[in-house]
């Protein structure tokens, strides 16, 4: 019971953005007398299975809520956590496009912030080694920069923070990277520009110093190849 109760508050938190209901009537409706596969018991069970980390199984929930019950105020819910289940199963574009999904239907929904920091935690997770393309590292910082600035109090901006400085290690590194393969190929100049990069728009990562270091190693070497 207790665990049903807090599923059932998690429920009416996620829902809240569509209607201002009264708590206790919202209880009484999903603790009542059991019902056949309504919109209601497939919320519950799709939140009991996520909740014991079975996310596929709680993804066909949440699925067959969103299509049989597509008027349901639960619908909303079911939107949001086919979006989470398949984070959690590491289906990124999928979850992206669900969340993307959400954020278009309900723009104004007190969940849009956990929608945005959640499309960010899926470019995140599939950031590559700094030896291989970055693409992933510039679309996460996009979003959560995004986040940043239209809602700069949310507590999801604050747990971004830390994700944010991952992708500038990740990007400043893989700028160092291909310095160095620069600098060791003999191209100085592009050497040069990818060092300075990293002085200019990344200071604060950890290899500031190396980089200054690098940058007068291939100016020096710039000046001896025209002497």
């Amino acid at each position: 019971m207790k665990q049903k109760l807090t599923i059932g508050i998690m429920i009416l938190m996620l829902c809240s953005g569509c209607a201002a209901l009264d708590l206790e009537y919202m209880l009484n409706k999903y603790f009542g007398p059991e019902e056949e596969e309504t919109s209601r018991q497939l919320a519950l069970d799709g939140m009991e299975e996520f909740e014991r980390g079975k996310y596929k199984k709680a993804l066909e929930k949440f699925d067959k809520l969103k299509d049989w019950y597509p008027f349901s105020r639960y619908a909303l819910l079911a939107e949001l956590k086919i979006a989470d289940c398949n984070y959690k199963l590491g289906e990124y574009d999928k979850a992206i496009e669900a969340y993307e999904q959400f954020i278009n239907l309900h723009p104004r929904n007190e969940a849009v912030p956990q929608a945005i920091y959640h499309i960010g935690l899926c470019y995140f997770e599939q950031i590559a080694t700094i030896d291989r393309d970055q693409t992933s590292a510039r679309k996460a910082l996009d979003t959560f920069g995004q986040l940043k600035k239209h809602f700069p109090e949310s507590e999801y901006t604050y747990k971004s923070e830390e994700k944010i400085d991952e992708c500038l290690k990740s990007l400043a590194g893989n700028e160092f990277y291909i310095g160095i393969f620069y600098y060791k190929s003999k191209h100085y100049k592009a050497a040069f520009h990818r060092f300075r990069n990293i002085v200019t728009n990344y200071p604060d990562v950890g290899i500031h110093k190396q980089a200054l270091d690098y940058m007068t190693l291939a100016e020096l070497s710039l000046k001896e190849e025209k002497n």
